[in-house]
Parts: structure tokens; C-alpha cells; sequence
């Protein structure tokens, strides 16, 4: 099923994005002057994730949707990872109950909506452009004074706060809010 690959590489990517050998190779910018980091992880999206200290929760729902391993296939894959913070962000509960096994379908939906096939730069990206996900919806993406943001299909904004990690298997750009789909 192409929805969990997709998804694992998203969460995968997100891990590796805010990870401490990452941070040393990009710096971490403020979203209105968030530049596009050219950085390589020289590992594929499975193999990055363990290193990112700002994703660990994106690891965690990762193991818990069954896709971990899933992040070692081919891609190329374009993440939008959110981070830790992402996921505080949510609704109270929200975060527990999809990592319920019993949610484990949800929560693979909801992480493969973050994962675009393909390798997509930062410079790729235009205001208003809309891609689709692996998940089956889309994103519309904002471009604003060299600020990327994702609307998703709630109307909900998510920031890239780092961009253009690449990784064997594809690139990911961390962002600041868990983005929803419709479904």
C-alpha cells in the first residue's frame, strides 16, 4: 500500500530533521528567514530519524501506525515532519488516543498526509501551488518573503522551520504544526 510507505518516510524524515547532527549542519532560522539548508544526511529516512532529539514523537506515533520499517524503502519521498512541539500543539488527548493500537489506521492516514512523492526543494515550491500527498489529498502551500507554510484541508497552517534535509531516499523539511486531512 503506497500510504504507509509514504507515511513512514514522513515521520522518518521529521526525526532526522530536528536532530542534533542536523542542527550542526543548518541553521535553525525563524520562519520569516527560514533559509533552504542543502545539508545530507548520507543515510536513507529510517537510518536519520534515531538522531533528531526535536522528533521523537514523530518516532513514537511512527512505531505505534506499524510503519517504522517502511522508511527504508526506495523513494524518493518529500516529508513535511512535524516536531515535537507540533504535536504538543494538539488538542489535549488527541496525541494518546491515536497512538492507541486500536487507532493504528488513523494514524497512518494522518502521517502519510505529510509525505509528497518525490524530491521537492524549498525553491520547488510556489505561493499557491497545491501537491498532492501519498495519503491522497492535498496541501496548498503559501510562499511569503522566503516563508513556506502548508494549509491543510482543515484550513490549518504549518511553517517549514527547516528546509532541504536530503536523504538518500528523499528530503524533508521540518514544519511547526501537525497538518489534517479532510478523512
Amino acid at each position: 500500500m503506497k500510504k504507509q510507505p509514504l507515511f513512514s518516510l514522513l515521520l522518518v524524515g521529521l526525526l532526522y530533521v530536528g536532530g542534533t547532527e542536523m542542527a550542526s549542519a543548518q541553521t535553525m532560522a525563524s520562519p520569516a528567514t527560514m533559509q533552504p539548508a542543502t545539508a545530507s544526511t548520507g543515510k536513507d529516512l529510517a537510518a536519520s530519524a534515531a538522531l533528531s532529539p526535536d522528533h521523537t514523537t514523530l518516532l513514537k506515533a511512527l512505531g505505534a501506525a506499524g510503519l517504522a520499517d517502511k522508511a527504508k524503502e526506495a523513494g524518493p519521498y518529500t516529508v513535511f515532519a512535524p516536531d515535537n512541539a507540533a504535536f504538543d500543539k494538539l488538542p489535549a488527548g488527541t496525541l494518546t488516543t491515536l497512538l492507541q493500537p486500536a487507532n493504528k489506521k488513523k494514524l497512518a492516514n494522518l502521517l502519510s498526509y505529510h509525505v509528497v512523492a518525490g524530491n521537492v526543494m524549498a525553491a520547488d515550491l510556489k505561493d499557491g501551488q497545491v501537491v498532492k500527498t501519498v495519503q491522497g489529498e492535498s496541501l496548498t502551500v503559501g510562499v511569503q518573503g522566503g516563508t513556506v507554510t502548508l494549509t491543510d484541508a482543515k484550513g490549518g497552517k504549518a511553517t517549514v522551520t527547516k528546509a532541504d534535509i536530503k536523504t538518500t531516499n528523499g528530503v524533508v523539511h521540518s514544519i511547526d504544526t501537525v497538518l489534517m486531512p479532510a478523512k
